[in-house]
């Protein structure tokens, strides 16, 4: 089983910065998709950004320009830079990854970081 530990995340005032990381931990897996979900008070989870093992990113309409997604295939981790955050950025960030172990493949999410930005 992939465990995944989260950090990076805080209050930041309108317009500034924060760098959201993700570790991957486990044995005998191979990860595959890499991905940042967020969700907000009476919302639902949504994705944020994915990047795969390749390096191919996407990203949500409303993060476009600000985020940037990264990965580092050597120690199983993603990051998440945001820049120029807004308040409506403010929810609770999720790692998730799809993981192939043995024969099968899976996925994991981390417990969530809250990221807070003030106006």
């Amino acid at each position: 089983q992939v465990q995944l530990v989260e950090s990076g995340g805080g209050l930041v005032q309108a317009g500034g910065s924060l760098r959201l990381s993700c570790a991957a931990s486990g044995s005998d897996f191979s990860i595959n998709a890499m991905n940042w979900y967020r969700q907000a008070p009476g919302d639902q989870r949504d994705l944020v950004a994915g990047i795969t093992r390749g390096g191919s990113a996407n990203y949500a309409d409303s993060v476009k320009g600000r985020f940037t997604i990264s990965r580092d295939n050597a120690k199983n981790a993603v990051s998440l830079q945001m820049n120029s955050l807004k308040p409506e950025d403010t929810a609770v960030y999720y790692c998730h990854v799809d993981y192939t172990m043995g024969w099968g493949t899976y996925d994991a999410w981390g417990l969530g970081t809250q990221v807070t930005v003030s106006s």
